[in-house]
This record gives structure tokens, C-alpha cells and sequence, in this order.
């Protein structure tokens, strides 16, 4: 993991052997503050580490903190997290038992302009690699049941790059030793012509009652 990194010669992510030397994972949250393993941190106002019970049944990642989890510091509290705390409550998830969290910990934007001065920019595949071992920390010290990767950055975050949501969204399949579901993510829905919107998710809500059928 370190490969990403030492390229751009950035320290390399500290996520694993922090789990190896026993950090708690309010110690990993701590040191991922002071990420520098990427160039999102320079434009980002914090870092935005998972939250939720640990252990807990469910792990949700998604790709990245929107403008208003940037802000707050909190993952899926703006538009998209409500759609996702919908779909939970329709699917028979409790949140509040689930820990949520992103793929990359940092917001990636460009300019807007308006009432959107700051526009979601996809990370890239050597940004999300830098990041990977923090979503891995949390994988470990969680020790979900099953995890549920929100949208294609998650899923190829750890299924690889030749996974397709599209494709295989609501199959379950094995990965760091648990069972893994791969559904949209959340901001489809909104992003989504009305016609399809609702078809969206119901999609959503069926791949999350996959999940819950693998607990």
C-alpha cells in the first residue's frame, strides 16, 4: 500500500501498523486527522473517519465526504445520507447499529458557482489506493458481518477495478473475510431523471435487504 504513496513521495498510510502495534480505532481516527498520504487533505477542511458502534452487524462505505460531511466532519449527513437513512429504514437497518464510512476520507471538489461553490470531483484510482489501508483499519476493528460498499469507488476500492455495481450490484461475494454486498450510492437517486429515480431506489433498497439476509 505503501506503492501509491512512495510515487508521489508522500509518507506512506500508517492504517495497518497502527492495527498491528493494537490502536484502538479512536487512535487510528486520531492519526488519520493528520493524513498527508494524498494531495486531497490540502483543499479539504478535515479529514471525515467513519462512524458507528464497534463491532457492528453492518460496514457502510461510500466513496467520499460530500460538501456538507466535509463541513460537519461527519460521513452521509447532507442530501445523499438521507436518502441512505430511507432506504435503512425500508431495508430493516437500523443505523444507529451500522458504522458508516467513505473509501477516500478527504472531499474532492472543483469550483462551482452560486449556491454550489464547491463541486464533487471523483478521486482517483491512485488517491483511493493511498487511502485504502484506513478503510481497511476500519474493516478490522469493526469486525462487521457483513459490508455493504456504497456505489462503483467503494467496490472497486476492494473488489478491484474490473467490478461492475452495474453489473453485479446485490450478489454477494467475500472479501477481507467477510460477505460484502455492492449496491448504488446513494447521490444516484438524487442525480437521477425522475423517471428514474424511484426505480433507483427500490434498486438500492433491495441490494441493502440482501444484506441483511447474509447477518
Amino acid at each position: 500500500m505503501g506503492i501509491a504513496c512512495l510515487m508521489k513521495g508522500y509518507p506512506p498510510n500508517p492504517a495497518l501498523e497502527l492495527v498491528a502495534e493494537g490502536a484502538s480505532l479512536d487512535e487510528i481516527a486520531h492519526h488519520a486527522a493528520d493524513c498527508v498520504s494524498c494531495d486531497l487533505y490540502e483543499n479539504a477542511t478535515q479529514t471525515v473517519f467513519g462512524e458507528g458502534p464497534v463491532p457492528a452487524a453492518f460496514l457502510l462505505a461510500g466513496e467520499q465526504p460530500g460538501d456538507s460531511e466535509d463541513r460537519e466532519g461527519a460521513p452521509f449527513v447532507g442530501p445523499a445520507g438521507r436518502v441512505l437513512d430511507r432506504a435503512l429504514e425500508e431495508a430493516g437497518i437500523d443505523r444507529a447499529d451500522a458504522y458508516v464510512t467513505n473509501a477516500v476520507k478527504h472531499f474532492k471538489w472543483k469550483p462551482g458557482a452560486g449556491s454550489k461553490p464547491r463541486l464533487h470531483a471523483k478521486p482517483s484510482r491512485g488517491e483511493i489506493l493511498a487511502c485504502r489501508p484506513w478503510l481497511e483499519a476500519e474493516i478490522i476493528r469493526v469486525d462487521p458481518e457483513v459490508i455493504v460498499l456504497l456505489g462503483a469507488t467503494a467496490a472497486q476500492s476492494l473488489l478491484g477495478t474490473d467490478f461492475r455495481v452495474t453489473r453485479q450490484h446485490g450478489v454477494p461475494v467475500d472479501t477481507h473475510g467477510r460477505r460484502a454486498v455492492a449496491t448504488i450510492h446513494p447521490s444516484a437517486v438524487l442525480r437521477a431523471k425522475n423517471d428514474d429515480r424511484e426505480l433507483l431506489y427500490t434498486q438500492l433498497v433491495e441490494d441493502l435487504r440482501v444484506a441483511v439476509g447474509l447477518v
